[in-house]
């Protein structure tokens, strides 16, 4: 037994249930201490008549649970919204300010309809080429409650300035800013490739 994969053992102990007759699978099951249902199984493969599988697989092509994306086809593309507008160094977005955890990610979507954890979030933007950095040369005072607010209604009168050909000026008016380049051990998801400089 310990030799087989998990396909050669069920169909072994089928043979044998189907050598003892009405109620060897339950004999069985009981003697190699597996499931009525493990034997039963097998009983209905040998039954079928079915051939080895191609490649040495154990299982066939399809099993296993759907990934998230697969189930959900709305995930990425909402996933994808609530990074892009946010992200560093998107080229396209006039103004840049927050980056997100996993897990604001996670709620934000669940809010949104699409259940997902902090951990299916991580997975899904490393399959669309994000990585986790180290922040580089990126200085930013204390975060406001309310600041993610601000940044996007200025972020959208931006556009609409921009859209209408006039001309838009950012200024930085911060009380105090320390000078230099001070440490900041902190992490962000960004494309792979494309660190925060």
């Amino acid at each position: 037994m310990p030799h087989l994969n998990e396909r050669q053992r069920r169909l072994m102990l089928a043979t044998e249930a189907r050598l003892l007759g009405h109620g060897g699978v339950r004999v069985v099951a009981g003697v190699a201490g597996v499931s009525e249902t493990t034997v039963r199984k097998g009983v209905f493969e040998l039954e079928a008549g079915g051939q080895p599988l191609a490649g040495g697989r154990v299982r066939r092509p399809g099993g296993g649970r759907k990934s998230a994306s697969e189930l959900d086809p709305g995930l990425t593309p909402a996933l994808l919204a609530l990074v892009e507008p946010d992200e560093r160094g998107d080229p396209m977005s006039p103004l840049r300010w927050t980056t997100k955890s996993l897990r604001n990610l996670a709620g934000e979507l669940t809010r949104q309809g699409h259940p997902v954890s902090a951990m299916t979030v991580g997975n899904l933007l490393k399959d669309n080429g994000f990585s986790l950095q180290a922040q580089v040369k990126t200085l930013e005072g204390k975060q406001h409650r309310d600041r993610d607010v601000q940044f996007r209604y200025v972020n959208e009168q931006v556009k609409q300035h921009q859209a209408d050909g006039e001309p838009v000026i950012s200024v930085d008016a911060k009380k105090k800013e320390m000078i230099g380049q001070l440490p900041n051990p902190g992490r962000q998801w960004r494309p792979k490739g494309d660190p925060t400089t």
